[in-house]
């Protein structure tokens, strides 16, 4: 395959999460519109050596240049502005560039800033402890979770581990392969298969919490959380609004800031924020009263399900 038709590294982990799901060659090979020589060499590799990549490159060059890389920086610092969205429109004021806010992101972690917008600043070694202290006493919301629009491009079931499919124990998992916006899909494990037939979470929008730290289950490694209205006999997975897109952010009006980097455990901020997720009376996703909002494309819902917890 010549170079300039290889396969994305989205692509490559479609194909290995298809694989995961139990499709065979015939089927992804269909699914993703692939030769299916391409399937078979993507998942041979990953067998063999646990490459789903391309071969790397000499690395992304900056978008902006080192005067203007040394503005974004000073800005930053200065202004202590609560979003990102907020940095980018003050740099370009400043600046004069035309950049997005996923390139001043990138950027800026380039430089090694990392978690809100509003704490960054220089750390020295000896601000070190102190700084360390103080991300103990940040305030807790829900703008510290990273809650993003998915797309679920396949599910399937997880065997227990003798093998066995069935799930009499009330234990049913899918493993699902989500479309997140990123150059990769990300694997979920969740405990649907009891309240959602396979077939109704192939293709299916969904809202993903992704900055908790990652989990195993039954060997399948979880890096995102699909999150429902549950109560103690139904599950309803919450929906995005029509149009949105995946990897757009879920945000909410009476909370900005951006989200941590990774939720540390010891922190506990998820369990934290998890007890004030519901859904109201019209079956609108909220947190103390603010809805789930995708910026343009409307609220967040559950099907049915009124005044329940989420999660």
């Amino acid at each position: 395959m010549g170079r300039g038709k290889e396969l994305s590294d989205f692509q490559r982990g479609t194909v290995v999460g298809c694989h995961i799901c139990n499709k065979s060659v015939r089927e992804i090979s269909a699914l993703l519109n692939l030769p299916r020589s391409t399937v078979s060499y993507v998942i041979r590799n990953w067998k063999n050596g646990g490459i789903t990549t391309a071969l790397p490159r000499s690395g992304r060059p900056h978008k902006l240049k080192e005067e203007q890389r040394q503005m974004l920086e000073r800005v930053a610092m200065e202004t202590c502005l609560t979003s990102i969205q907020a940095l980018t429109a003050e740099f370009q004021n400043a600046s004069g560039a035309k950049v997005s806010s996923k390139t001043i992101r990138r950027e800026l972690r380039d430089m090694g800033y990392r978690g809100r917008v509003s704490s960054y600043r220089k750390t020295t070694k000896g601000e070190k402890v102190k700084k360390k202290q103080e991300d103990h006493s940040q305030e807790v919301d829900v703008s510290r979770l990273d809650l993003r629009v998915g797309r679920v491009i396949t599910a399937g079931k997880i065997p227990h581990e003798d093998g066995d499919d069935d799930d009499d124990d009330g234990g049913g998992l899918y493993m699902e392969l989500i479309d997140v916006g990123e150059a990769s899909p990300r694997k979920a494990v969740s405990n649907l298969a009891k309240h959602i037939p396979l077939d109704q979470m192939q293709n299916r929008m969904v809202v993903v919490l992704c900055n908790l730290s990652p989990f195993e289950t039954r060997g399948v490694e979880s890096q995102a959380v699909i999150l429902c209205a549950r109560s103690a006999d139904k599950v309803e997975i919450i929906e995005p609004p029509s149009w949105a897109l995946p990897g757009e952010r879920v945000t909410f009006q009476q909370f900005p800031g951006e989200p941590d980097e990774e939720l540390k455990p010891e922190l506990k901020v998820w369990e934290q924020v998890q007890s004030d997720l519901r859904t109201d009376a019209h079956c609108v996703a909220i947190y103390k009263g603010a809805p789930f909002e995708v910026s343009g494309k409307g609220v967040c819902k559950a099907q049915t399900m009124i005044d329940c917890e989420i999660k």
